[in-house]
This record gives C-alpha cells, structure tokens and sequence, in this order.
C-alpha cells in the first residue's frame, strides 16, 4: 500500500487542502498545533471511518455543516480513491461514502465500506467490528497511544497481544470448552434424571400388553355373539315385514270397503235426486201443455213495426230538412245584421273610395229589414212544422214500443213451447240413468261381501304381529347392547394400543438417552482429559515463541536508542523489564526520553511481529509515526537516524516538530496555521 495524496475539506483546521505524498520517508514539519495529526486522523478516517467512541465533531471543523475526506492510494497496481462525507444534524455523523477501484465507482454504506477496505488490505475478517487496533499497531502509532500498552495492568495488555496476535482463540476455545462441558455435565444430569424410570416403564409395558391380549380374546367373543344375534334379528324381522304385509293387505281391503259403501251411498243419492228432477219435469210439461199459441200473430206485429219504422223514417228526414233551412235564414239574418251595423256607420266606400249617399245607404238598411222580417217568419212557420213531425215521431215511438213488448212475449211464449220436446228427453235420460245406478248398486253390494269375507280372514294376523313386535324390540335391544359392549372393547384397545405405542416410543427414545448420556460421558473425559491439556500447550508454546521474538526485536530497537548500560527484555506477560548493572529498574523512574524510547521500541517490535505473523497484510510497506521523539535528548535524536533507516519501509511518514528529523528524511512538508486555519507552508 501506498499513500498518493488526501484532500481535506472542512476538517479540523483545515477548510480545502491536499497534501500529496511521495515515495520514501517522509517528514511532515510544523509547529505545536499546525495540524500535522489532523493529516494522520484523516487518513484514518478516510480508510475505516468513525471508530466506536469517537465523536464526529473531533474531525468536523467547528461552524460548518459538512466536511470530507479524499484519499487516493495505490495498491496490488489498482488505483483506489475512497471519499467520505460528515454531516451536522442534532449530532455529526457520517453521511454518504464512496469508492473508486481502477475508474469504477461505487456508492455504498459505510459498513460495506469498511468491509471492503479490510478485504483490499487483506486484513482478517475478525477485525471487521473491532477497533482499528491491527493498523496501530502495524501502521500508525499515534503519540497519546504510543505508551498507552506498555502503562496497561498485565492482564489487559495479555487480553490485547493475543488478540492482535490472533491467538485469543485458543483463549476462547477453553472458554468454549468450559461452556459446553458445564452444558454436558448439565445435560448429563438432565438425562439421568429421564431415564430413571425406564425399568418400571418395562414392567408397565409388559401389563398393558397382557391386559391387551385379554380385551383382544373378549372382542372376538363379543364379536361373536353380536353375528349370532344379528342373525337372529335379522330371521325376526323378515317375519315381522311378511306380518307387516298381511296387515297392510288388511288395511287396504278395509280402504275398499269403505269406499265401497261411499260410492253406494253416493249412488242411492244420485238415483233420489234424479227421480226428483223427472217428477219435476213431468209438472212442467203439463204447464206447458195448456198454453195455445198462434204463429201468424207474430208475422202480423213484424209488418206493423216494420210500417211504423218506415214511416218514423220519413219523418226524421223531413225534420232534418227543416232545421237545415232553419240554419241557413239564421245564418242570413246574422249576415243582414252585420251589413245594418256597418252601413250605419259608412261614409266611404271602400271599394270605390266615394261618399255613401244617405239615400242609398237608407235603402240598404231598409232592404236588409224587410229580409230579415221575412226569413224570421218563415223560421216559425218552419219551427211549428218541424214541432208537429216530432210529436208524429213520438207516438210512434209509443206504438213501435207496445208493438215490440207484445212481439216479445209472442217469442217468450214460442221458445216455452219449444221446450216440450227437451224436457221430453230429459225425462227419458234421467230414467236410463237410474236404471244404470241401480245396478251399480247390486254389484258393489256383491263386492262388499267379498270384502268382508277376506277382512275377517286376515283379522287373526293382528295378534301375532303384536307379539313379532315385541320379540323384534327385545332382539334389537340385545343386538345393541352387545354392539355397545364392542364399541367399549375397541376404545379400550385402541386406549392400550396408544399407550403401549407411546411406552414403546418413550422406552426406546428413553434407551437413545441412555446411549447418548453414555457418550456424554465418553466426550466429557475427552474433553477435560485430552483436549483441554492440548490446546493449553499449545498456546504456551505459541506465546513461548512470539514472546522469545517479540522480546529479541524489543531488545534490538531498544539498543538502537540508549546506551547499553541498559538491558531490556519480556516476562511472560509481555511486560518490559529494565535492568541496568543487574538492578531491574522501574518504568516510573526512567527519564521521558528513555520511557519514550522503551514505547517506540515496543511498538516497533510489535509491529514487525504482527507483519511476520501476518505475511498476508498489505501495508507492510507503510509506517506513520506520530511525534515519536517527544522527550528524546540530542543523542537519541541522531540514534533515529539508524531506526528510521532500520525500518527499511517503501514509505514512512513521520510527524514531528523535531528540525533535526529533517535531515534523517527524504522528503518535507511544512505546515503553519494562520488565523486558526492550517495550510501548507512549502513544499
């Protein structure tokens, strides 16, 4: 991996500024306070993003809303450009991020872009949801965390290397182990205590299987008796429906009998009420026998009405004549009206536009009087006439009316005569009809004694029924006493065969318990016995070997930075031990340089044994150190030169107010800040 350039916007103390970063070592120069670190928190975020604890408004500058990182670097030949945003709400948080891998761009969430940063450094997947500690301890050493592992109690530091080391897990697998022996002895005695009843589930099993047997033996007893009895039932109920059919055969006679004496009763009614028709015929017709009637007299009446109507006749048409020549002298005399009214107001013609002589118009007016007195004398000569024709037509009328009355009753007194001959025939008819009911009687009286005869010959069936009745009631009681006792029989074997199938399931998952608590047993010796020791020796021997070389490297650096009157070495816990003149000397008691020089020596040392552990990991070729000189005297300043040149890193980026680190590096960039914003002083 290799760092090209970062761009910082509204971060810390800086508002818009990119750095870029060259090959080789680097010194990134400034004052106290110039915003050298803020360089190094940048990248930091720029690659993992905000870290569990830390606050957003660490990174974002103060009064502004949003802030960004941009860092671009180099990696296995792809060039890789990550950006991310911060954002002011009711609290700063990350907003938006991206990715750029060879020009291809991705926008994604801020965890998934976490994770894909560790997979491009080939970082452990572990290290996915834990703090950074793998990048400050391979990569960036900042200067208030540099002593920070060294002042920790033992155990915490031990917890910390094993972690970063990667053999925790040897840690938590007796952890582990611990856990599911204590679930195994607990399952142990889970299952102990269900299968302490598995014998007395034997016993019971054996029982139920004998009591079984004997409620089998009773069903098939039972079954037998139920198929005789059914039988049985079956023999007496055919001849109760033989019986049932004679009886019916009973009914039906006695249905004909009674409606036998129905249709003779109903015959002897018809024959009285027809000989009262006939007695009542024979009277009429001798009614009608005395009346005389003559046929001209009808003839006669029809040539008087129809004279009458002719002359009514021609009397309506004179009338109608008169009242058509009334209409039209009427209308004449409303004409003569209307020229009076007109000529005694004229003056002019209208045709000829002259004056109406007085004399002329007098004449007129006289004219049309002496007409109109005319046509009214007329009109009642006219009206007397018309009056004298409708008192004509009138008595007429009279006459026509009596003529018709008298006709109608010459018919009436026809058509009576003319019944003679019916009522004759009805006579004759309803006699014949008599004749033939009488007979109908003699033969339905016949069939009823018939009837009667068989009637009392199936009446000795009733008694016997009754009693195949009785005896069918008994057998089908008994039949459904004995079905009842079956159905109980099969409820309780059906009962049994269910619990001695779940005595069987329980008895044989109860025996799979015992198999198992037995292996239970097999593998909580194993475990206790065999693995535990095994894995507890093999992590002794692990932390043997990294402790005996981490504890060489620690030695080595340290040697680089102070005198040799020191010796320096590893206890078991990874604690420093200082020794001078075969005194071990307390870390509380050294000068800051010297306590300055056993941290960075530490952490050097920890650092190329995680990279030797860990031959995977792509920042190998990239150190940062955070001021790692503070407290440093003259001498020890000019022993960096080695260290730095020891470390033997493509690039190594150094923070440091130090001048003198100046001329140990490649490379410079100085920094200064002016009215609170940090930038650039030179190249």
């Amino acid at each position: 991996m290799e760092l090209k350039k970062i761009i910082l916007n509204n971060i810390r103390s800086y508002e818009n500024q990119e750095i870029n970063f060259p090959e080789g070592s680097t010194l990134l120069s400034g004052d106290i306070g110039a915003g050298k670190t803020s360089i190094l928190l940048g990248i930091e975020f720029a690659l993992f993003g905000l870290q569990p604890g830390q606050r957003g408004h660490s990174l974002l500058k103060n009064n502004k809303n949003h802030g960004s990182v941009l860092l671009e670097f180099e990696l296995d030949g792809k060039e890789i450009i990550i950006e991310r945003n911060l954002k002011r709400g009711k609290t700063i948080s990350q907003d938006s991020c991206s990715i750029i891998i060879d020009g291809e761009k991705k926008e994604i969430s801020v965890s998934e872009l976490k994770d894909i940063v560790l997979e491009l450094l080939d970082y452990p997947k572990e290290f996915a949801k834990k703090q950074n500690l793998l990048y400050k301890f391979t990569v960036y050493i900042p200067q208030e965390e540099m002593k920070q592992i060294v002042l920790q109690d033992s155990q915490t530091r031990l917890n910390t290397l094993r972690h970063v080391f990667g053999i925790d897990k040897y840690k938590k697998v007796l952890e582990n182990i611990s856990i599911v022996v204590t679930k195994i002895r607990e399952e142990k005695r889970l299952k102990e205590g269900m299968t302490l009843n598995l014998e007395e589930d034997k016993k019971t099993l054996l029982t139920r299987e004998t009591k079984l047997r004997e409620i089998k033996n009773e069903h098939l007893e039972t079954e037998d008796l139920f198929s005789s009895q059914k039988q049985k039932r079956l023999l007496i109920q055919e001849e109760k429906e033989n019986l049932s059919k004679k009886i019916e055969e009973k009914i039906k006679i006695q249905q004909e009998i009674d409606k036998t004496k129905i249709m003779i009763l109903h015959k002897h009614e018809a024959i009285q009420s027809n000989k009262h028709s006939v007695s009542d015929l024979k009277i009429q017709l001798g009614k009608l026998k005395t009346i005389t009637f003559d046929e001209s007299q009808i003839n006669n009446l029809l040539d008087e009405i129809d004279k009458l109507k002719k002359e009514k006749e021609k009397l309506n048409e004179n009338s109608i004549s008169f009242a058509s020549i009334i209409s039209s002298l009427n209308l004449k005399n409303e004409e003569n009206f209307s020229l009076e009214k007109k000529m005694s107001n004229l003056e002019v013609c209208p045709t000829c536009h002259q004056n109406v002589d007085a004399v002329y118009r007098a004449n007129v007016l006289n004219k049309t009087h002496s007409e109109t007195f005319s046509n009214k004398e007329k009109i009642n000569e006219l009206e007397n006439s018309r009056n004298e024709i409708r008192k004509k037509i009138s008595e007429i009328d009279s006459k026509l009316y009596e003529k018709e009355k008298k006709l109608q009753e010459l018919n009436f007194v026809k058509l009576r005569l003319e019944e003679i001959k019916d009522k004759e025939d009805k006579i004759e008819y309803f006699q014949k009809i008599i004749s033939t009911f009488e007979k109908d009687i003699e033969i339905l009286s016949s069939q009823l004694n018939t009837l009667k005869v068989s009637l009392f010959d199936l009446g000795r069936f009733d008694k016997i029924f009754e009693s195949k009745k009785q005896e069918l009631e008994l057998a089908l009681n008994k039949e459904k006493q004995l079905e009842i006792k079956l159905a109980e029989l099969k409820k309780e074997i059906e009962f049994y065969l269910s619990s001695i199938n779940d005595l069987e399931k329980r008895i044989f998952e109860t025996e799979e318990i015992k198999k198992n608590l037995l292996y239970l047993g097999e593998l909580e010796n194993w475990l206790t016995q065999k693995f535990i020791p095994i894995i507890s020796h093999v992590e002794k021997n692990v932390m043997i070997k990294l402790r005996s070389e981490f504890s060489k490297l620690f030695e080595e650096w340290f040697n680089m930075l102070v005198s040799e009157t020191f010796h320096v070495s590893l206890d078991e816990d990874f604690t420093p031990i200082i020794e001078q003149q075969d005194y071990e000397i307390d870390y509380a008691y050294l000068s800051g340089g010297e306590r300055t020089a056993i941290a960075l020596a530490y952490r050097l040392a920890l650092n190329q044994v995680i990279n030797s552990l860990m031959s995977k990991i792509k920042t190998k070729d990239i150190v940062i150190l955070d001021e790692p000189t503070d407290g440093f005297s003259e001498q020890q300043l000019d022993k960096m030169r080695d260290v730095l040149q020891q470390l033997n890193v493509k690039q190594l980026i150094i923070v440091s107010h130090e001048q003198k680190i100046e001329g140990f590096v490649e490379n410079v960039i100085r920094f200064k800040k002016e009215n609170g914003e940090s930038k650039i002083e030179s190249p």
